[in-house]
């Protein structure tokens, strides 16, 4: 080892650590890869062939980048880290299917206060399996060791992806119109959001991460980390299907920002909509947690999706088909209300979110089950 090297092993950087890593992640790293990917892993620059994107007549390129917040924490508390890689790629990639979008490929970044290569390959298979089931290509990433900075076992991840819509297939509230159904698709649980209030409900109540919930059948660590569901593959699917052409007028994806706010986002101004509770049952994973925390169901909506990942807002006469489709490949969806732009008053209403000025969506009822 050279002297540089030594210099900077004694202040915490272990750079042969991260070449193993890079070694133990390449095979799962190199099935995302199509022959568009030029050059492989390792480079300063990933590199992707967009000779596809000449067939476009206007092609769009639709960018995402994000997290997975405080659910790190748990990962790194029972020390299983090869789910946290898929919850990645769900909260970056499925961000860009809501415009209708094609994703293309992805980047990953990872710091870290001590690099341990099984660890950081376990993160990037995960990352590398979620974009082999969703058609995008792993062409990079950089793991930064951060010592002092971040305890020895502390990490962070973070993504961004790029993806490609056809202008005239661009999803959106302008296709939103008066009588539209709204479907809701199943989550597989808590996702990615949320984890805030999560932590504080077991730390208040003293559970460890360890321990056993006879109602969730499993240590609540193993129950939490259920990761994201991914629904680009059967979106694009439906949006590829020429029977279901324009069928879906737009999407969002339930994240941060609970129910309400996220689907206010993707209706046009004027439109509004009343989901009705009744039309499902929260999972169990969110009746317990409201319950340790002294919560209602109703209370935490604003936090949790209580098991609703992913909204679409679909022509009324299309609607019963494109939910059977859906469904037949995976993905429980129901229908949860219908829009309408007739004057309203609107009080009570959640109106628009994130800076968009969109519609308005209030949640009526009591839930299935309750």
């Amino acid at each position: 080892m050279s002297e540089q090297s030594n210099a900077y092993a004694r202040a915490g950087v272990d750079t042969a650590a991260g070449d193993l890593a890079v070694d133990l992640m390449r095979a799962a790293v190199a099935r995302t890869h199509g022959p568009e990917v030029v050059g492989g892993v390792g480079g300063f620059a990933g590199l992707f062939d967009a000779s596809a994107l000449l067939g476009y007549r206007r092609p769009l390129l639709a960018s995402s980048t994000d997290g997975v917040g405080t659910k790190v924490a748990i990962a790194q508390a029972i020390d299983t880290h090869d789910t946290i890689g898929q919850d990645l790629v769900a909260m970056v990639v499925d961000d860009i299917v809501v415009v209708g979008a094609r994703p293309l490929f992805m980047t990953d970044y990872i710091a870290c206060g001590r690099l341990v290569p099984e660890r950081i390959a376990a993160i990037v298979a995960g990352i590398a399996r979620a974009c082999e089931a969703t058609g995008t290509a792993l062409v990079g990433g950089e793991t930064a060791e951060h010592p002092g900075l971040l305890g020895a076992d502390e990490y962070d991840v973070a993504g961004a992806a790029v993806g490609v819509v056809e202008a005239d297939a661009l999803l959106g509230p302008e296709r939103v119109g008066d009588g539209d159904v709204v479907l809701a698709m199943a989550a597989s649980g808590l996702h990615s959001n949320g984890f805030s209030l999560v932590r504080r409900i077991l730390r208040d109540r003293g559970i460890g991460y360890g321990d056993h919930s006879e109602e969730l059948g499993a240590a609540y660590g193993e129950a939490l980390l259920e990761p994201t569901a991914l629904y680009t593959a059967p979106l694009l699917a439906v949006l590829d299907d020429p029977e279901l052409s324009g069928a879906i007028h737009s999407l969002s994806h339930v994240t941060g920002g609970g129910i309400a706010a996220n689907l206010a986002r993707v209706l046009p101004a004027g439109a509004w909509v009343e989901l009705d509770r009744s039309a499902w049952s929260p999972l169990p994973v969110f009746r317990h947690l409201a319950q340790l925390g002294g919560h209602t169901l109703e209370g935490v909506e604003s936090a949790w999706n209580l098991g609703i990942g992913m909204f679409a807002v679909v022509e009324a006469d299309r609607a019963a088909a494109v939910a059977a489709r859906l469904s037949a490949l995976g993905v429980a969806t129901w229908t949860a209300g219908a829009i309408s732009t007739a004057p309203r008053e609107l009080e009570g209403f959640e109106q628009g979110a994130k800076g968009v000025d969109g519609g308005a969506v209030r949640l009526v009822g009591s839930y299935a089950g309750s």
